[in-house]
């Protein structure tokens, strides 16, 4: 690769040259100086200047990257938001029933009974995800990976329906004959 490639390719994209110089920036100020013989060259060439710069300096605030997993179905993200409700709020209850207990209050022992009930609430809402997904996975069937059972499993069944037709249609024939083929008589 020569020298040349090289600096075309730095040129183009307004890299910064010896002395931070911009080679884009400079060759724009000296095309304008040919094509506009006024005074008004300079004023210009500032402005292109000023262009590129901001045009180098500009990125985006986020770059958009696909999803690395699929969404959740509605019905479990309802359950899941459910459930992390229920535990955020049984976890305040604890605190607050740790609290009033330390603190000697009255309160300590309706705030013991209510936590007790909601942890049994919140272990209610963990497993109502994990039962609502696999309903949810048994009635709209699971996203076979190339290594899953389940495609495994499908393709044998599929090849023994095959063979299965394949050995019908050849009885068929056999029939239609009236028997031609049959090597005895019986």
């Amino acid at each position: 690769m020569g020298s040349d490639t090289v600096t075309g390719t730095a040129e183009r994209r307004g890299a910064p040259r010896a002395g931070g110089v911009q080679v884009a920036a400079r060759q724009e100020a000296e095309a304008t100086d040919r094509d506009n013989p006024a005074g008004e060259a300079g004023v210009q060439a500032c402005a292109e200047v000023r262009d590129v710069r901001e045009r180098q300096y500009y990125r985006p605030l986020w770059v958009e990257e696909p999803a690395r997993r699929r969404r959740l179905p509605d019905p479990v993200r309802t359950a899941a938001v459910r459930a992390v409700i229920l535990i955020a709020l049984t976890l305040i209850q604890a605190m607050v029933a740790f609290l009033c207990t330390m603190t000697g209050s009255w309160l300590a022992f309706p705030m013991v009974i209510s936590s007790v009930v909601s942890t049994i609430v919140a272990t209610w809402g963990a497993l109502d995800v994990w039962v609502t997904r696999q309903v949810w996975n048994q009635r709209n069937g699971v996203v076979s990976m190339p290594s899953s059972t389940a495609r495994a499993l499908r393709r044998e069944r599929r090849r023994a329906r095959r063979q299965a037709r394949t050995a019908e249609r050849a009885q068929e024939r056999i029939r239609r004959r009236g028997g031609a083929g049959q090597l005895s008589h019986s």
